[in-house]
C-alpha cells in the first residue's frame, strides 16, 4: 500500500507540475504578445527597448512563479509521504500483541499474527460455493440447463 500511496502522490505532483507549466507557458505567451504590441506602438528606439525589457521581466516572473509552484508541489508530496509507515511497524498509535506500535523491527523479519485467527464467515465452504444454504434445488441464472 505504501508503494501505491507514494505513486499516487507522485502522480498528483506530476499533474500539479503540468498545470503550473501550462499556466507559466500561457503567461509567457501573453507577455510576448503584449511586448510585441508595445514595440509596434513605440515611436522611438528607447520606447522599443523599454517594451522589450518589460517583456523579459514578465517572462522571468512567469518562470519564477512556475519554479515556486513546482517547489511547493514537491513539498506537498513530501508532507503527504511523511505520514507513511511500513506494515511491519504497525499502524501509528495502535498496540499490537500487547506491545506498543512500531516496537522492535528487524530487517528481513516479518511480523506474524496468531495462528487460527477467525477471518472467514464461519462456514468455510460458503466462501467458495454460492449455493450453500440455498432453498433452490437447481442452479440459478442458467434456467437449470447446466448444473
Amino acid at each position: 500500500m505504501q508503494a501505491g500511496r507514494s505513486a499516487m502522490e507522485a502522480t498528483k505532483e506530476a499533474a500539479a507540475n503540468v498545470g503550473a507549466s501550462a499556466y507559466s507557458g500561457m503567461e509567457k505567451t501573453k507577455a510576448t504578445v503584449q511586448g510585441q504590441v508595445e514595440k509596434a506602438t513605440a515611436h522611438d528606439a528607447a520606447g522599443k527597448a523599454a517594451a522589450e525589457a518589460r517583456r523579459q521581466e514578465r517572462v522571468r516572473g512567469a518562470e519564477e512563479e512556475k519554479q515556486n509552484a513546482m517547489l511547493a508541489n514537491a513539498a506537498a508530496k513530501e508532507r503527504a509521504s511523511a505520514g507513511m509507515y511500513h506494515p511491519s511497524q504497525g499502524a501509528p498509535g495502535i498496540a499490537q500483541g500487547g506491545r506498543p506500535a512500531g516496537g522492535l523491527v528487524e530487517d528481513g523479519v516479518a511480523e506474524s499474527g496468531p495462528i487460527g485467527r477467525a477471518t472467514g464467515t464461519g462456514r468455510p465452504s460458503a466462501a467458495h460455493n454460492p449455493r450453500v444454504g440455498s432453498d433452490f434445488p437447481q442452479a440459478r441464472g442458467t434456467g437449470g440447463q447446466y448444473q
